[in-house]
């Protein structure tokens, strides 16, 4: 519960005002790709030519679709992925290669289901070099299609912060409990080369999080800021959608170790899920009653993060047991080796 009292200590978002004080470097966007055909040109048509972006370079993961051909005529220079190596997972392995190839000196990275407002690019680049961040990432909008995703979305997203606090937060964060989102990241391509940090993550299939913390063990300043104003996201349409694919990672017991997985799956149980249920079964005690009003809070305060907010997002907490079931699922295929498949591969977790 104290990491939700973090929302009272949060940095200012990032806006599309440019800060004249602080010089723009040349930036490379990259932006892995696979079988994107039917969204990258939403994505593109807002970055390419954007304030501040120097070039956008698209590294096709061996799509099968027409997703480099839409790159190329809308201006992006798209790098041909080699074949995914043993060991690797395949984002990875794409941005891997973008940083190699990219040649400014700051990199931002976007997937391909990113709409971003043309200042963002800038905005980031330019808020890390005056916090002396070497690593940021960007907490985004989300679109929500359908009424399914609606309702589970927020619910999923609200056990990260019962875990592990709002994005933004300006205090100290322990390495072990860092977040990051891994649909937009910045960081300076020096660093990314000298220290081959794509690497270091090569098999990690919840990457962002792996790399954040890796770089954060070194000493590296990072952070992870509310970019809702310039950031929009369209990971998942449906219901199932958003179950089985963010359900694969929400537990992030890949990352975490199992018996911390479990602890902070006791906690959701009792802070998140019991207290409505109490409620409605008439055994409600004024503890209870006092988190079920947190609960109702966190609706307030992520509002801001969805494009939809209509009554299947404010009964979202009714999707709260679901989320849990869902992080219990994660954490029970981690212990039993299962596989994941994503992007029409599959991975060993």
């Amino acid at each position: 519960m104290l990491r939700i009292v973090r929302a009272a200590r949060l940095a200012a978002p990032l806006g599309s005002a440019t800060d004249h004080a602080v010089a723009v470097p040349t930036i490379s966007v990259i932006i892995p790709a696979r079988n994107e055909a039917h969204r990258i040109q939403a994505c593109l048509a807002a970055i390419v030519g954007a304030p501040g972006v120097h070039e956008v370079v698209v590294v096709d993961d061996e799509s099968t679709d027409e997703t480099a051909n839409i790159a190329i005529r809308l201006g992006a220079t798209v790098l041909h992925g080699k074949p995914l190596p043993n060991g690797w997972v395949g984002k990875a392995w794409a941005l891997h290669q973008g940083v190699q190839a990219a040649t400014g000196e700051w990199i931002v990275t976007l997937d391909a289901d990113a709409v971003a407002h043309p200042q963002l690019v800038q905005a980031v680049v330019q808020r890390a070099r005056r916090d002396g961040l070497r690593f940021v990432s960007v907490g985004a909008r989300f679109d929500c299609p359908s009424k399914g995703a609606q309702w589970l979305h927020p619910a999923m997203l609200t056990t990260l912060v019962y875990r592990y606090g709002p994005s933004g937060y300006e205090g100290k964060v322990g390495t072990n409990t860092q977040l990051a989102n891994g649909q937009c990241m910045a960081f300076l391509g020096s660093d990314a080369v000298e220290h081959d940090v794509f690497t270091g993550v090569r098999g990690e299939t919840i990457e962002d999080v792996a790399l954040v913390r890796m770089v954060a063990a070194r000493g590296w300043r990072v952070a992870m800021l509310d970019g809702s104003e310039l950031l929009t996201v369209r990971m998942f349409e449906t219901f199932a959608d958003t179950w089985n694919g963010w359900g694969r990672s929400l537990s992030l017991a890949s990352v975490d170790n199992v018996g911390k997985v479990f602890g902070y799956s006791i906690g959701l149980a009792l802070a998140q899920v019991a207290p409505l249920w109490m409620l409605v079964l008439g055994f409600s005690t004024p503890v209870s009653l006092a988190l079920l009003l947190v609960r109702v809070g966190t609706l307030f305060g992520m509002r801001r993060a969805y494009v939809q907010r209509d009554i299947w997002y404010w009964l979202s907490p009714l999707a709260d047991t679901v989320a849990l079931v869902a992080i219990f699922r994660g954490l029970i295929r981690q212990v039993f080796g299962s596989k994941a498949t994503w992007r029409g591969r599959t991975y060993q977790q």
